[in-house]
């Protein structure tokens, strides 16, 4: 079993930079790919960036790229996501994800643990 939580969510401004934290707790080597989702009201679930058990391969949805950077620590067993230039249209709960099935595959909404989400919102 694998514990996830999240932090590092809050109020920011739009331009501004936040950076959020995922921290694991259990059979961390269990696992391979992690993700960060983020759900807005009355919207689905969205993958927004996932990264490999090596960190060599990364994956981004198209409205965040070049803007939000993941990135991992197996050793601290974190994963933490960089989010920059932020605007009204990333105000989501964020989550992070984690599974077992080391077949890369960044499309896939299929995760075996999921944290409880941090909110994120972009205001003025």
């Amino acid at each position: 079993q694998v514990h996830l939580v999240e932090s590092g969510g809050g109020l920011v401004q739009p331009g501004g930079s936040l950076r959020l934290s995922c921290t694991a707790s259990g059979k961390f080597n269990s696992i391979n790919s992690m993700a960060w989702f983020r759900q807005a009201p009355g919207k689905e679930r969205e993958s927004v960036a996932v990264i490999s058990w090596s960190g060599m391969l990364r994956s981004y949805a198209d409205s965040v790229e070049g803007r939000f950077t993941i990135s991992r620590d197996n050793a601290a067993q974190t994963v933490d996501l960089e989010m920059s230039n932020l605007n009204p249209e990333d105000t989501a709960v964020y989550y992070c994800a984690a599974r077992s099935d080391p077949t890369w595959n960044p499309e896939t909404q299929s995760y075996d643990y999921w944290g409880r989400g941090t909110q994120v919102t972009v205001s003025s």
